[in-house]
């Protein structure tokens, strides 16, 4: 069990872009951290605005990583 930290409002192409940068620092997936994806939700009504907006979480194994997120894109 990690920590987890989540990003919202957020879209799919800002998250792969944050999941590049912690690669790119030297993180693994899987090993340091994993995160998800979860697109808008609407109520079913014909509203354009979505009840839930769009959010990325983010799990982490070790504090240290988790901080240096939570700073970063917080």
């Amino acid at each position: 069990m990690g920590i987890k930290i989540k990003i919202e409002p957020t879209d799919a192409g800002r998250a792969l872009e944050i999941v590049r940068e912690l690669r790119d620092m030297g993180l693994v997936q899987g090993q340091d951290f994993d995160f998800a994806y979860f697109p808008p939700q609407s109520s079913g009504s014909y509203s354009y605005e979505p009840n839930t907006p769009a959010r990325a979480e983010f799990e982490f194994y070790n504090e240290k990583y988790s901080s240096m997120f939570a700073l970063k894109y917080t």
